[in-house]
């Protein structure tokens, strides 16, 4: 009667553990499992050989099963996330070896979060945007969706770097957050169909042409000398160019899921 309170006593134990596997493996293999574990204990016992050693090395082995198990799907199902991350550390990996030979390049905490949250968002919201619409996206799409994001990133990363008026510290480069603001409240109103995605991006160009010329209205006599000037207005044409080239890719996407 001994044993038998001992394999009810482990096999509860052992059921706990199976809870561990991923829930769809566990609901096909689980109660299987479990009954053998419980068969084998039983047959060990009828033959009065030792009980807990046995379902420890059970315990190690289905433990093991369990780690194997859980990361094959991990990598299997979020394999370009895990992609993202990497690539992440590679490109921070870059800063961080350059800090260790020169002087110019100096980064803080603050900085290489900020630059993850940065590289990483933008590379996990081109993959749920890339999954989102892959039942009636195409090539075109991508690149454009690629293209808009890689937009945003250099025009955020350069503000909070250098600042495209003046320096990070002036004002004026708050503007660009309204460009932003504009880019995703035309994808969110398009629901990231191509035809609504274009005019989105021909209207984030718009409003990145508009900003120099606000700034210009408002801050001239701080902020606008010289080289400067022309320098921003400048950088401003190259994010201007890749948002209506965005535009124009987002425009042959949806001609050509028209055409199918």
């Amino acid at each position: 009667m001994a044993y038998k309170d001992a394999i009810a006593r482990y096999r509860r134990w052992y059921a706990r553990l199976l809870r561990l596997y991923w829930k769809p493996y566990y609901e096909r293999f689980g109660e299987g499992m479990e009954q053998t574990f419980n068969d084998l204990l039983r047959e060990r016992a009828e033959e009065e050989r030792g009980l807990f050693g046995y379902a420890l090395w059970m315990f190690v082995e289905t433990s093991a099963g369990i780690v194997r198990e859980n990361s094959t799907i991990i990598i299997v199902r979020y394999k370009n996330i895990i992609r993202i991350a990497l690539a992440t550390a590679f490109i921070l990996l870059l800063p961080l070896l350059a800090m260790q030979f020169t002087d110019e390049v100096v980064w803080d905490v603050v900085d290489f979060i900020v630059a993850g949250a940065l590289l990483f968002g933008t590379g996990l919201t081109f993959e749920l945007i890339a999954r989102k619409v892959n039942d009636s996206g195409n090539v075109a799409y991508r690149f454009a969706t690629g293209v808009a994001l890689a937009a945003a990133l250099i025009l955020v990363w350069m503000n909070l770097a250098v600042g495209l008026i003046g320096d990070e510290e002036n004002p004026a480069n708050l503007l660009y957050g309204g460009v932003l603001a504009v880019g995703i409240i035309g994808a969110i109103i398009a629901r990231l169909q191509p035809h609504g995605m274009a005019r989105a991006l021909f209207s984030t160009a718009l409003a990145q042409a508009l900003v120099p010329v606000i700034a210009l209205i408002i801050w001239k006599p701080q902020v606008f000398s010289g080289e400067a000037f022309f320098a921003m207005f400048g950088v401003n044409a190259f994010f201007v160019m890749l948002f209506v080239g965005s535009a124009l890719l987002f425009r042959r996407a949806n001609t050509k899921r028209v055409a199918r």
